[in-house]
């Protein structure tokens, strides 16, 4: 795919847009004014792959506790701020490498420009987020309702406002809970400009559900080379989130990283729990970042002819099972010792 060449921007140390690889965030679910459940969340989230990290920040103590959580953190924080412009100037202060905010509901001009010379002498990016559900009053009278196009008018609005303060370090959101919506918005916005995109679909809900939403918007957008970081958003853990993002990434051919687990989803002919069998694999390979496709079939018709193309697999039968390496059998055990087995075989390899 031709993906989408962006201007580059720097969070922390994180490079965003132009040829970087594509960025998978997140957000904490934690009372950030809680320095220490957040810090342990953020560093769970490290451990499973999270590049950028970015928490809310309702009041002045939230703001505050910002310096400490960065000391205690490796990757990149972002403060996300809503009306109060002393939040965001305080959030700056402590230390943060990035902003979330929406310059149109800062307040005053004075408001944003005083936070724009903040973030342009710390060398801060902003980024504009523009969600369907909060447009201003004037465009959904123009437009009727919440529309693609009214989306990118607020997003224009805002980046008038930085621009006019000559500040170009800027990475944009326009998200929506509808997946179409959302995506022709962000096809209409990179038609027009070279700014980085952060891609994503809102209030996507729980799983299956939010899972499913994501995985369309953010893979077709991504597909068409639209996109520099990604975050889905699902009413769950935002572990659960880092994993989903790194499978879409996986599944559109942008990122390597880990284990794939191919498992069959089973039948008549299976005489294996390969549902046991598949999340024992899966937890015993976790941590484990090295590239690898790795087979759980049931029988010998998914077997290694189905599954020829895996690093390594496994296929059961009925007390037994046979452990392949790229297609060919290496071994045949039974079927108590087929994860160890496999297990032995993929460590012989990654260690």
């Amino acid at each position: 795919m031709n993906r989408r060449k962006t201007r580059k921007i720097y969070i922390g140390n994180i490079p965003i847009g132009g040829d970087a690889p594509i960025v998978v965030q997140s957000m904490t679910k934690t009372d950030t004014r809680d320095i220490i459940k957040t810090v342990r969340q953020i560093k769970q989230l490290e451990k499973v792959g999270c590049e950028i990290i970015r928490v809310a920040v309702p009041d002045m103590q939230a703001a505050k506790s910002l310096g400490k959580i960065k000391e205690k953190i490796k990757i990149p924080l972002i403060a996300d701020i809503h009306f109060n412009y002393k939040l965001a100037l305080e959030s700056i202060q402590q230390g943060v490498d990035g902003l979330r905010i929406n310059p149109g509901n800062i307040g005053a001009k004075w408001k944003v420009k005083e936070v724009i010379k903040a973030a342009k002498d710390k060398k801060i990016p902003i980024r504009i987020g523009v969600n369907a559900g909060s447009l201003p009053k004037d465009l959904i009278d123009k437009y009727g309702h919440p529309t693609s196009e009214a989306m990118v008018e607020a997003a224009e609005r805002q980046l008038e406002i930085l621009e006019e303060n000559d500040f170009h370090d800027i990475k944009v959101s326009l998200k929506a809970s509808n997946v179409m919506k959302t995506v022709e918005a962000y096809r209409l916005f990179s038609k027009k400009y070279d700014y980085p995109l952060h891609v994503g679909i809102t209030e996507t809900g729980p799983s299956p559900e939010g899972v499913v939403k994501s995985s369309i918007g953010i893979g077709i957008l991504l597909l068409e080379g639209i996109g520099d970081t990604i975050r889905v958003s699902l009413t769950d853990s935002p572990l659960v989130e880092v994993e989903v993002a790194y499978e879409i990434l996986r599944t559109v051919g942008l990122r390597e990283s880990g284990v794939e687990i191919i498992s069959c989803p089973t039948c008549g002919r299976c005489e294996v729990n390969i549902k046991k069998i598949a999340k024992q694999v899966k937890s015993a390979l976790k941590n484990i970042k090295k590239p690898l496709k790795v087979a759980v079939m049931g029988c010998a018709v998914n077997g290694p002819g189905e599954a020829k193309e895996a690093d390594f697999g496994i296929a059961g039968g009925k007390g037994k099972g046979i452990v392949f390496v790229k297609g060919q059998i290496v071994k045949t055990v039974r079927e108590i010792d087929l994860v160890s087995a496999l297990i032995e075989e993929i460590n012989t390899y990654t260690c």
